[in-house]
């Protein structure tokens, strides 16, 4: 009973102490065999091609009318960096939508000659919830980074990748994409992002 009360304690005193640099909870993401086999029939599902087709659209609008997109997504573009950011708190769909489309999103990445660096969880406790961030953060695979062009620089696709969802009170709140690219004259300049959202939309 001792080393029980001793672990909600620490746990207690865990959650006094997290902050932005100090996670009350760090893990890596494991998916049961039962939440895999989900997956792989979620893929088939009128759900998956409808949310898929959503934002494909969406960043169809974006591109020629900014203003225009629908209210549940935001499209990010500076130099280094390009994505889009999917407020699900604002959609229909459920918790298991949002977590297989982040892992679908992590697999069509993977599928573009890409390798998967880390995939963990982070808990935060906030001042009004409790804030749970999964993420999968990929990099060119070592095909791609170890292939110099004539003039001796790297190439760099589209840059490293990071795919973020966010939950609060264990209800979905955002997913966000990002590809993030090095600006600097060891590395060619990364390839269009439009090139990448084909590419993870096809």
């Amino acid at each position: 009973m001792d080393s029980l009360w001793n672990y909600f304690k620490n746990l207690f005193n865990k959650a006094e102490e997290s902050s932005p640099s100090q996670p009350l909870i760090h893990e890596m993401i494991s998916r049961t065999e039962a939440e895999r086999e989900d997956y792989e029939r979620w893929k088939n599902t009128i759900v998956c091609h409808r949310l898929m087709d959503w934002l494909n659209s969406q960043y169809a609008i974006y591109c020629v009318a900014p203003k225009d997109t629908d209210e549940a997504v935001d499209f990010l573009d500076t130099p280094s960096s390009k994505g889009f950011v999917i407020h699900f708190h604002q959609t229909g769909y459920s918790k298991r939508d949002a977590t297989h489309f982040f892992d679908f999103l992590k697999e069509q990445v993977l599928a573009l000659e890409y390798r998967s660096q880390i995939s963990d969880l982070r808990t935060y406790n906030r001042p009004n919830w409790v804030e749970t961030i999964e993420r999968h953060y990929l990099k060119p695979g070592p095909r791609i980074r170890k292939e110099q062009q004539e003039d001796g620089r790297f190439l760099q696709k589209f840059g490293n990748i990071m795919i973020e969802l966010e939950l609060r009170n264990d209800q979905v709140f955002n997913l966000r994409f990002r590809a993030t690219s090095y600006q600097d004259s060891l590395f060619k300049e990364a390839r269009e992002f439009e090139e990448l959202m084909q590419g993870i939309m096809g």
